[in-house]
């Protein structure tokens, strides 16, 4: 049996999970981190990481460095994603991160991040067809599922932080702000030829954006502490929501149940691609999802050990 240790410093949030790995290709997660170090806040144009954000990262990287380092034979994979991957000091960043914890992270490119994104879905959703959307703070991943096998995939450069700083959607959200977020976000995704044929099958929706919205209509229907993973919703639960979001300032949005106070000011950013995809979609099911880049990640590392076994 391994202890495989899995650090993904996303651009909103960075998680450690730790996994046992079993001879037969089962895994289980034993241990599961998660701090809010925000790496994209501020980068602008420019593309730049910010010190603050920087700091707060290195803060969550020794902490889990203490974490996972308890486990016997522990090995470790460390990815990072958008923020780091659209930074112009990004070398800067990993070389401080080796320095001060002697952690090695590997900087996933976008099709990389998607196709991740499809292994963690398909491993564990019988789905034929279905669009899968991973939004995260500074990209969000499409992938097109077609019998099973990802058909198409792309990572564009906008997520929840980056929309949010951008259209000035944090607060109370004025209409001129977000007319101009959803044409951009709409533009974009205009340019993706093949989104034409996605617009009759189920969204499969991965990200903290996602999952917030998944514990915001489960506290709404009480169902506490259940598992999001398969969990489903209807476009038009997805819209009232969104709306009941754009109705409030930052400060009542806080005391909305389901969603996490750190999460106020990005939620409607991180919500936006969702809702355009929604609005050209006639499937009009959304289906959240748990297994994303992390548990790809642990697939493809079982596949490999089965393959240098044989």
């Amino acid at each position: 049996m391994k202890n495989l240790a899995i650090v993904d410093l996303g651009s909103n949030s960075a998680r450690m999970a730790v996994n046992e790995i079993f001879p037969d290709g089962r895994f289980r997660e034993i241990k599961r981190v998660k701090e809010n170090a925000r790496l994209s806040e501020g980068m602008g144009r420019e593309k730049i990481l910010q010190p603050a954000a920087m700091d707060r990262v290195m803060s969550a990287l020794h902490r889990f460095k203490k974490i996972y380092e308890q486990y016997p034979g522990v090995e470790v994979r460390a990815i990072t994603t958008a923020a780091v991957r659209q930074a112009r000091n990004r070398q800067e960043f990993l070389d401080r991160v080796k320095k001060e914890t002697g952690i090695e992270l590997r900087v996933l490119s976008g099709k990389k991040e998607a196709y991740y994104d499809y292994l963690g879905v398909i491993r564990t959703l019988k789905l034929n067809h279905c669009l899968i959307l991973d939004v995260g703070g500074a990209s969000c991943e499409l992938i097109l599922v077609e019998h099973r096998r990802a058909s198409h995939l792309i990572s564009v450069p906008i997520g929840a932080v980056n929309l949010s700083e951008q259209f000035q959607l944090g607060g109370y959200v004025r209409a001129n702000d977000l007319f101009r977020a959803e044409a951009s976000v709409s533009q974009r995704f205009n340019k993706i030829p093949w989104l034409h044929y996605a617009t009759r099958v189920p969204i499969v929706l991965l990200g903290g954006a996602n999952r917030t919205l998944a514990r915001m209509s489960q506290a709404h229907r009480q169902l506490h502490h259940r598992s999001i993973h398969g969990y489903k919703l209807t476009s038009r639960v997805v819209f009232a929501t969104y709306r009941e979001l754009l109705s409030r300032n930052l400060r009542q949005r806080k005391h909305m149940l389901g969603l996490e106070t750190d999460r106020a000011d990005i939620i409607i950013g991180g919500m936006l691609p969702l809702v355009i995809l929604l609005m050209r979609n006639r499937d009009g099911r959304v289906i959240f999802s748990e297994s994303g880049v992390r548990e790809g990640i642990i697939t493809e590392y079982i596949q490999m050990r089965q393959h240098h076994e044989q």
